[in-house]
């Protein structure tokens, strides 16, 4: 089993960063890649960005490239979710999840752990 905690959510204007962790505990040496989603009210889950646990290989949505940027810190078992120039239709509850095995990055389908995800709210 993984534990996932996402932390560092809240409320900002526009135009304003933000730097989300997620801090993994328990079996981590199974995790093969972590992802990023966020879900906003009425709409479904999408991905926001991922990493691979090993190569550090990192993917992006369209709608946050050049904005966002996520990392790791394998010794500290976190991924951060550095956002800046933030826009209000970032505002969603964002998650952390992780994966044992491969697919495509943004299915939450192929995710095994999730947290319990931390609120970003963006106002124009």
């Amino acid at each position: 089993q993984v534990q996932l905690v996402e932390s560092g959510g809240g409320s900002v204007q526009a135009g304003g960063s933000l730097r989300l962790s997620c801090a993994a505990s328990g079996r981590t040496v199974s995790v093969n890649a972590i992802g990023w989603f966020r879900q906003a009210p009425g709409k479904e889950r999408e991905g926001v960005a991922g990493i691979w646990s090993v190569s550090g290989l990192t993917y992006y949505a369209d709608s946050v490239k050049g904005r966002f940027t996520v990392s790791r810190d394998n010794a500290k078992n976190t991924v951060y979710l550095q956002m800046s120039n933030l826009k209000p239709e970032d505002t969603a509850m964002y998650y952390c999840a992780a994966r044992r095995n491969g697919g495509r990055w943004n299915d939450p389908v192929i995710y095994d752990y999730w947290g319990q995800g931390t609120q970003v709210t963006v106002s124009s």
